[in-house]
């Protein structure tokens, strides 16, 4: 692997961790059940990318 596409996956890792934690943290602070489900499960999508990303380590 080059250090560029090295440097490429720190940073998508980076990404997906920081998306995750956001959603998590906005669906901690909803109110609306329907609303906090959609943004926890983008938080469970961005957790599973970033565990692909790492899996090409």
């Amino acid at each position: 692997m080059t250090t560029k596409e090295t440097l490429y996956l720190d940073d998508a890792l980076g990404h997906a961790q920081f998306l995750t934690r956001q959603c998590r943290e906005a669906a901690a602070m909803l109110q609306d059940g329907a609303l906090r489900q959609s943004v926890t499960k983008l938080a469970e999508q961005h957790s599973q990318m970033y565990a692909r990303f790492y899996d090409l380590i």
